[in-house]
This record gives structure tokens, C-alpha cells and sequence, in this order.
């Protein structure tokens, strides 16, 4: 894996993680019935974005980790991923 290829994988796992992170602990302006006027109901009373990009990296950084670790030390190949055969012959060597 290069750098770069590492870095993608990285921000990949890095916004999948902030993307399940948001939701979490979240309060609507509707349940707190604090509705500012020219916002939507459903707006966030207080998003905790600091908190949650926190959780996220951590998240991020277990995940890419475990796929770096994987991936350096070749456990997977695409080899092993190639179930109907149609890729060159050249990665199917032991």
C-alpha cells in the first residue's frame, strides 16, 4: 500500500465513521422547543460537531488499522477475492 493509497483509505473510513457519528445524541430544536425563527424544526440544538469528529478519527484510525494490517501483510489478495477466475492468470501464483 502507498502513502496515498493510505490516505484514501484513511479519509474513506474517516467520513464513513463521521457520517454514523452524526446522528448520535442529537436534539432537535422541536424537542427542546427552542425553534429559532428562519430555522427548520428539525435543526440541531447543539450538534456537538467537536465531540463527534473526536469519535470519529478514533474510529477512523481503529478501522484503517485493521485494513492496513490486512493489506501490508497480504492476508487478502485480490487473488483470493477472484472466485470466477477472469483475472490474469499472473496473481493466481503461490
Amino acid at each position: 500500500m502507498t502513502i496515498m493509497s493510505g490516505f484514501v483509505l484513511f479519509a474513506v473510513f474517516w467520513f464513513l465513521a463521521l457520517f454514523i457519528v452524526l446522528p448520535l445524541r442529537l436534539t432537535t430544536q422541536e424537542e427542546a422547543n427552542e425553534t429559532v425563527p428562519g430555522t427548520p424544526s428539525s435543526a440541531p440544538v447543539d450538534p456537538h460537531i467537536r465531540q463527534k469528529v473526536k469519535l470519529a478519527t478514533i474510529i477512523a484510525l481503529v478501522c484503517w488499522g485493521i485494513a492496513a494490517f490486512v493489506l501490508i501483510n497480504e492476508l487478502v489478495t485480490v487473488a483470493d477475492i477472484d472466485i470466477f477466475n477472469r483475472l490474469d492468470s499472473d496473481l493466481h501464483r503461490p
